[in-house]
């Protein structure tokens, strides 16, 4: 796994270290089952808003959110994808329903997400009561991760059962 990879206590650490060197420090999170354009623009726009990016990612108990089949791959996986990214700087999980105690713990500069988290962004108040802001980025049309995973659904058609990438009927494992 890449050395962008952190743990929680690890990027707190770090964080000092760039916050002792000026850096401005960006952070987004979500869970980035599957990596499209969207997701890839979206990053690059926080990270120009700031000297080092972190993407803080959901671990694989998004399942409580997302339904049983999400996310399409592992935590593994998905990490290893976001720390292939130029723009991602740092990339930490967290298990919690919403990544507040970890925004609490890290205090960004710059808080972001997409446009369509208006109406709530976890972590906002701790985020501007240290000063920092909060950025909400406009969606980039025709992307998202659960219209593409509909689309391949009725491509494949609807009489097919739906699973999970990791466990694909094959019998490859995707899971490392």
């Amino acid at each position: 796994m890449s050395n962008r990879l952190y743990t929680r206590e690890a990027l707190v650490a770090q964080r000092e270290r760039w916050k002792t060197a000026g850096e401005h420090v960006v952070l987004t999170n979500g869970c980035y089952d599957i990596l499209h354009p969207g997701h890839v623009r979206l990053l690059e726009s926080a990270r120009s808003l700031g000297d080092r990016l972190i993407l803080a990612l959901n671990t694989d108990s998004v399942q409580r959110l997302k339904g049983p089949a999400r996310p399409f791959f592992n935590e593994k996986a998905r990490a290893a994808l976001a720390s292939s990214l130029e723009a991602v700087d740092a990339v930490v999980f967290f298990d919690e329903e919403t990544p507040r105690e970890l925004i609490a713990a890290v205090l960004p500069d710059v808080l972001v997400k997409g446009a369509d988290w208006n109406h709530f962004v976890a972590g906002r108040e701790e985020v501007e009561a240290a000063g920092g802001r909060v950025v909400t980025i406009p969606l980039e049309p025709g992307y998202s991760s659960t219209a593409i995973a509909q689309e391949v659904q009725l491509r494949a058609g609807a009489s097919r059962p739906k699973t999970n990438i990791r466990t694909a009927p094959n019998g490859i494992d995707y899971s490392s």
